[in-house]
């Protein structure tokens, strides 16, 4: 019987704040048993294990950063529109770095087809690309360089990498602007 007040959106949000607290990588059943003050038992009347739980984590993330870069690209295009979107995405890496990172976790093909929240992220980034005049494939192509663009700025920026006497705001803003170029200027076939 599920422990009253416990639910599964109460589990994943307490798992999503553990993330951003201690990182992605502490994010357990076991902590998050201490953290209810309930066994370990208690918690899988809401989750199946451990993968199930950093899953839901990494759609509840998801959402919340698709969200926040919706809003941002709202009613933009092109340059505008990236800025815009890199701007979103690397505010929320910054401000939620274990919910980032649970973003970065591959999960189930299956899963991404019957989620509503991975289906507005393609959306989205593909809209904006789409100002480009990219098609498929190059519509896929833009979407890894944008996505390891920015995970890498992100990943070296979060972990103080970034040790040159020149401000990080600027070097993000030339590399969307290179970014920018890259995609008017992208190799067709």
């Amino acid at each position: 019987m599920p422990r009253v007040g416990l639910t599964t959106d109460r589990v994943v949000a307490a798992a999503a704040g553990l993330a951003d607290e201690a990182s992605f990588e502490a994010v357990t059943v076991s902590a998050l048993a201490r953290h209810f003050g309930v066994k370990d038992a208690s918690l899988y009347t809401h989750v199946r294990n451990l993968q199930d739980l950093r899953v839901r984590v990494a759609l509840l993330a998801g959402g919340e950063l698709i969200e926040e870069i919706a809003a941002a690209v709202a009613g933009r295009a092109g340059k505008e529109a990236l800025a815009a979107f890199a701007g979103a995405y690397r505010a929320y890496a910054l401000r939620h770095p274990g919910r980032y990172a649970a973003t970065q976790i591959r999960v189930d093909q299956s899963l991404v087809a019957d989620s509503p929240t991975l289906r507005r992220t393609t959306e989205i980034t593909y809209g904006m690309l789409r100002s480009y005049g990219l098609t498929e494939p190059d519509l896929t192509d833009a979407v890894r360089l944008l996505r390891s663009t920015f995970h890498g700025y992100c990943a070296l920026e979060s972990s103080g990498a970034f040790g040159a006497p020149r401000d990080v705001q600027a070097s993000w803003d030339k590399a969307v602007d290179a970014l920018h170029v890259a995609l008017e200027n992208w190799p067709r076939a």
